[in-house]
């Protein structure tokens, strides 16, 4: 069984900074793609970041310059860097991965619980 957990989001003033991270365990074989999204109260998910195995990155345009996503992968960890950030970064910020369990099995995407964070002063 694969668990993706989230930390790391609360409540934070405009033009401050969180940092979150999301930790992958239990079989897994390989991970691809990692990623962010969020979802604000009345809207859809929407990507924030996403990084591959190999490759560059890529941010939504609302997040560039702000948002900085990494990952190690020593740790099956992806984070994301959040400064500068703004009330309309308020939302649910989940974690996904595209893992794949066992070797010659097909890669499946595999989502956390979500960590809410708030800008708000």
């Amino acid at each position: 069984q694969v668990r993706l957990v989230e930390s790391g989001g609360g409540l934070v003033q405009p033009g401050g900074s969180l940092r979150l991270s999301c930790a992958a365990s239990g079989s897994i074989f390989s991970i691809n793609t990692m990623g962010w999204y969020r979802q604000a109260p009345g809207k859809e998910r929407e990507l924030v970041a996403v990084i591959p195995s190999g490759g560059s990155t890529k941010y939504a345009d609302s997040v560039k310059g702000r948002f900085t996503i990494s990952r190690d992968n020593a740790k099956n960890t992806v984070y994301l860097q959040m400064n500068s950030l703004k009330p309309e970064d308020t939302a649910v910020y989940y974690c996904n991965a595209d893992i794949r369990i066992q070797v010659g099995l097909g890669v499946y995407k595999y989502w956390g619980q979500g960590t809410q964070v708030t800008v708000s002063s």
